[in-house]
C-alpha cells in the first residue's frame, strides 16, 4: 500500500510525516527505510504476528509494511506548474490513496498560507488543483480516442462515452471518485491514471489540547466534506505525534493513557487506509519466518498463494487453514489439526483476515 501525503504549506504535512515514519519504524521493530527524501517505509503494527512470533521464534520476523509519500510542492496553480507543481502531480499519479492533512487548529505563531484556518475552502484548494490537472489529460485521451473512432473501430465508442463522462463531471467541479459505474464500463478506467478518482483519506490535524474534549468544529466541516466523496476522515495531532514517535514502545503506551488515547495516529491512518482500500492480512508462520501479506478482501487462496510466489499460484492444490485465534486456543499447530480446526480449503476459498496458512503446490 503506497499513501500519499498531501496538503497545503503549514498544514501540519511533514511534521506527520516525519512523525509516523519513526513511529512505524519503532512499533514493530522494523528497521527505518528511506528509497528516496521523501519516501519512508513503516512497518504495520500487527499483535498476531508477535504471538506467532512467540510460538515458533522464528529466524526471521517480516511484518506488512506501506509506504508514505511526503509529496511536496502544492500551491495554488500547481496544476499549471506553480510551485513544484509538476513534480507533485507525477508522485500522486503513482499512489494508490491520497491522505490529505486538513488544518483543524488556530495558531497565531504557525502562518497559514491564506491567512486564516478555513478546512473547506483549503480542501477546495487542493481538489480544484487535482480537477483542473485531470481535465487538461482526459482531454487529450478523447482526442486520442476520437481520432481512433474516426478510423472506423466502433469499438472505441463505448471508450469515449466512458471518458466524456468524467470529463463532464470534472467541468462540473467535481471529483472523479464522486461518480458511479456500470460494470461493463470499469474495464475502460483501468488504464486511467486520474488523479480525482483516487480514494481519500482525511487527516483533520487539531491542537494538542483538542484531543481529550470534543472535535472542534472545524473537524465537523471535514467529515461533512468526505460524506460526499465516500472518503474517510481521522483526527489527530501531527505535534503529539512527533512527541510519540521519539518515545520507546513502553513509554508510548504510558503517554498515550495519559492523553485518554487508545492508540497513535499511525495507527488511526493504518487502519483507515486498509479499511478505504479493501485490504486485509492472511499470515503464514513457521520456523523459519513469520509474515503478514496484504491482500484485497475477497481475494480467492491460489490468488493469495500468489502474491508469495507466482508457482504457488500456478501449481496450487490446496490451502491448509487455521484461524489465528483457534490456533492461539490450541497452543500448537499440531493441536489445532488434532482438533478439527486445520481446514484444507479448495481454489474457491476465499480468504479471511487473519488466516494463517500453508499452501500446497506442485508445479
Amino acid at each position: 500500500m503506497r499513501l500519499g501525503i498531501v496538503g497545503l504549506p503549514n498544514v501540519g504535512k511533514s511534521t506527520l510525516f516525519n512523525a509516523i515514519t519513526k513511529a512505524g519504524a519503532a512499533v514493530a521493530n522494523y528497521a527505518f527505510c528511506t528509497i528516496d527524501p521523501n519516501v519512508g517505509v513503516v512497518a504495520v503494527p500487527d499483535p498476531r504476528l508477535d504471538k506467532l512470533s512467540e510460538m515458533y521464534h522464528p529466524e526471521k520476523y517480516t511484518p506488512a509494511t506501506i509506504e508514505f509519500v511526503d509529496i511536496a510542492g502544492l500551491v495554488r496553480g500547481a496544476s499549471k506548474g506553480e510551485g513544484l507543481g509538476n513534480k507533485f502531480l507525477a508522485n500522486i499519479r503513482e499512489v494508490d490513496a491520497i491522505v490529505h492533512v486538513v488544518r483543524c487548529f488556530d495558531d497565531s505563531d504557525v502562518m497559514h498560507v491564506d491567512g486564516q484556518t478555513d478546512p473547506a475552502r483549503d480542501i477546495e484548494t487542493i481538489n480544484l488543483e487535482l480537477i483542473l490537472s485531470d481535465m487538461e489529460y482526459m482531454e487529450r485521451r478523447i482526442d486520442k480516442t476520437r481520432k481512433m473512432l474516426k478510423g472506423g473501430d466502433k469499438k472505441f465508442q463505448a471508450e469515449l462515452e466512458v471518458q466524456e463522462k468524467i470529463l463532464a463531471c470534472l467541468e462540473s467541479g467535481k471529483s472523479a471518485r464522486t461518480l458511479t459505474w456500470e460494470e461493463d464500463e470499469k474495464p475502460y478506467l483501468r488504464d486511467l491514471f486520474l488523479l480525482t478518482i483516487k480514494p481519500v483519506l482525511y487527516v483533520a490535524n487539531i491542537a494538542e489540547d483538542a484531543l481529550a474534549g470534543p472535535e472542534p468544529d472545524y473537524v465537523a466541516t471535514v467529515r461533512a466534506i468526505a460524506a460526499t466523496e465516500d472518503a474517510e476522515v481521522v483526527t489527530i495531532s501531527a505535534k503529539i505525534e512527533e512527541e510519540i514517535s521519539v518515545l520507546e514502545d513502553e513509554e508510548r503506551a504510558l503517554f498515550l493513557q495519559d492523553l485518554g488515547l487508545e492508540e497513535s495516529g499511525l495507527d488511526k491512518i493504518i487502519k483507515a487506509g486498509y479499511h478505504l482500500l479493501g485490504l486485509m492480512s492472511f499470515l503464514t508462520a513457521g520456523p523459519t519466518e513469520v509474515r503478514a501479506w496484504t491482500i484485497k478482501r475477497g481475494t480467492k487462496a491460489p490468488q493469495a498463494a500468489g502474491k508469495i510466489h507466482s508457482d504457488f499460484e500456478r501449481g496450487f492444490i490446496r490451502a491448509e487453514v487455521v484461524n489465528f485465534h483457534d490456533l492461539m486456543a490450541s497452543g500448537t499447530y499440531a493441536a489445532a489439526r488434532e482438533k478439527g480446526q486445520v481446514r484444507s480449503e479448495g481454489k474457491e476459498y476465499v480468504m479471511q483476515d487473519g488466516d494463517v496458512v500453508l499452501f500446497r503446490f506442485n508445479v
